[in-house]
């Protein structure tokens, strides 16, 4: 695990592109505060810029860098669940602007995976983190099934649980400033 790690951080530092397994589907990922390599994200998967990317931070103290104010119920409903569930926070900060949704929004989840984790932590910025899939196809279950054309987008593609069929996308729930919350995905 500690080579993959230095091996996705060396691409990660040259505002490259990976493409790692991460606490729910393969994705692909970069430095969430790189708008370059944002922007590499967008067209490799033939995506619109105007829909927004999840990013995905190794703990809480990484997340309040930043959200200008996490609201309290955010803290209770991290703390309280037991699968994957990314949240949408009023006003990020410190991150590229062609992440931030037009709404001044930004979808994050505290990584749950340990692989994500450790390399999130050592690289001390968030990661963007997207399904392996060109916009509009279905995403991969396994490593197998990601389509060559982002096989040969990314700067590196990390070799650990290849063999593993991945669980369903992370639930989304917006939360708003003032506590008020949305399910957006079960």
């Amino acid at each position: 695990m500690k080579n993959e790690i230095q091996q996705a951080l060396e691409a990660l530092n040259n505002g490259g592109l990976i493409l790692y397994p991460t606490d729910t589907v393969w994705g692909i990922g970069c430095d969430a505060t790189n708008p370059e390599a944002v922007k590499k994200v967008y067209e490799l998967k033939q995506r619109e810029d105007s829909k927004a990317l999840i990013c995905l931070v190794s703990d809480i103290r990484m997340l309040e860098k930043f959200i200008f104010e996490v609201p309290e119920v955010a803290y209770q409903l991290i703390e309280a669940t037991d699968k994957p569930t990314t949240i949408i926070y009023d006003k990020p900060i410190n991150i590229a602007d062609n992440l931030i949704a037009p709404d001044r929004t930004l979808a994050v989840r505290v990584a749950s995976d340990e692989f994500c984790q450790r390399m999130i932590r050592q690289f001390k910025r968030p990661l963007v983190s997207t399904s392996a899939n060109i916009s509009g196809r279905p995403t991969p279950q396994s490593y197998s099934e990601i389509n060559p054309e982002i096989l040969k987008g990314v700067d590196y593609v990390v070799n650990l649980h290849r063999d593993k069929k991945c669980n369903k996308p992370s639930t989304i729930i917006k939360i708003g400033n003032n506590g008020v919350f949305k399910i957006i995905r079960k």
